[in-house]
């Protein structure tokens, strides 16, 4: 049992569910009493009262943590930090589906027939758990219409815009790039639509682009007047509306640019939060693994950018032929990945290193699309989710 104040989130602390004679007692009953501590002694709507109030005091972090609604990797040491994690839609989502699965398999579990009590007080304490969710959505309608977060940065216009490797000296004036976005609901039965929620790579890569636009190669010099962009697996269309707001400040003025994701829910909630910040982007539906190259998707990119969006080896693999579908001749893809060192997603980085640096997809004459450059990128305070420790950034282009 995880002593109180040391917590750990759902995603990180329980054990798969696909094969349950694997596990032993101790480790489901060590689960169900971590969930148990964590979502029974509060009620949600309280934690996220307390994560917004906490949020207005601290002025420290780059995006509040009201904003980001997402765990610090951070040792989950204070009550505030316990009220983040409680809020956290997409965790809270996870415990939910690994409880309704472990109640429903319940006479798998790794137990000797004199178990059988203990079997019986398992399912209960689960179902208790599992009730007290449908508790707290009952206390609170708004949890059945998302909520709104605010996000900031500040654009840093530099002198000379064309310079390849801008540096902080040569900044002339700073802008505030304000995104208001809606973060739906995540569905308990489809883990695809996880581009409801706004998530820490997104935000970090919005902050680079807006503290760094050098860095990414953003400037009328290096892009043109009318560039194309496309964004894979726009999610909540942080990045895209980011882009939107910022380029014209880089004399960016006629750029095309295009939100592309593959569940329909995100797409629907995508189209609100453009038309909610009244940005001038389009969405389009696009299915790596059998890409429809028809208009908006008809024409090739300049740039395409893309964050945290690859979580099996195979997604990889079609993001990789995606883009060599879409990708200008003289364009570059920006892919920015997230590190997580323990869990189930832990070698996805290197799925996307093998994809890009491995048996490559080549074009007709003779070019494939490889890692240009990658490079470390710090984890902010207050920005990701738990088992977040870290950002890599990926240029890639044709080689």
């Amino acid at each position: 049992m995880s002593p109180a104040g040391h917590l750990l989130s759902p995603t990180s602390s329980l054990p798969p569910l696909r094969s349950l004679i694997t596990l032993n007692k101790e480790q489901i009953f060590s689960a169900i009493d971590n969930l148990y501590e964590l979502y029974c002694p509060v009620s949600l709507p309280r934690a996220v009262k307390s994560q917004l109030e906490h949020g207005k005091a601290r002025d420290d972090l780059l995006v509040q943590p009201a904003d980001s609604g997402y765990v610090s990797e951070d040792d989950i040491d204070s009550e505030y930090d316990l009220d983040e994690l409680r809020a956290d839609a997409f965790e809270r989502n996870f415990a939910i589906r690994w409880l309704t699965t472990l109640i429903a398999n319940a006479e798998e579990l790794p137990l000797s027939d004199e178990d059988e009590r203990e079997r019986e007080q398992t399912v209960d304490k689960a179902s208790f758990i599992l009730a007290s969710f449908t508790k707290l959505a009952d206390e609170d309608d708004e949890d059945d219409s998302g909520i709104t977060r605010d996000f900031s940065f500040e654009l840093s216009l530099f002198s000379n815009q064309g310079s390849p490797r801008l540096k902080e000296s040569s900044v002339r004036e700073k802008v505030s790039i304000d995104v208001r976005l809606n973060d739906a609901p995540q569905t308990t039965t489809d883990h695809t639509d996880v581009g409801l929620q706004s998530w820490g790579a997104s935000i970090v890569f919005s902050d680079l682009l807006c503290s760094s636009p050098g860095r990414l190669e953003l400037s009328r010099e290096t892009l043109g007047s009318s560039p194309r962009i496309i964004e894979l697996g726009a999610g909540t269309g942080l990045v895209s509306l980011v882009l939107a707001k910022a380029l014209p400040h880089f004399g960016v003025s006629d750029a095309t640019l295009i939100a592309t994701d593959y569940h329909p829910a995100v797409l629907e909630n995508l189209q609100s939060n453009i038309e909610l910040n009244r940005a001038s982007v389009e969405t389009c539906f696009l299915d790596w693994s059998a890409p429809i190259l028809e208009a908006p998707l008809d024409l090739l990119a300049d740039m395409l950018v893309a964050t945290d969006v690859v979580y099996a080896p195979e997604h990889a693999m079609w993001l990789r032929n995606c883009a060599t579908r879409l990708l200008a001749p003289k364009g570059v893809f920006w892919l920015l990945m997230t590190i997580r060192p323990n869990g189930r997603f832990e070698a996805v980085i290197d799925s996307v290193e093998a994809a890009f640096n491995g048996s490559y997809s080549k074009t007709s004459d003779n070019r494939h699309l490889a890692i240009l450059n990658m490079e470390g990128v710090e984890k902010r305070r207050g920005v990701g989710r738990g088992d977040e420790s870290g950002y890599k950034l990926f240029r890639i282009g044709w080689t």
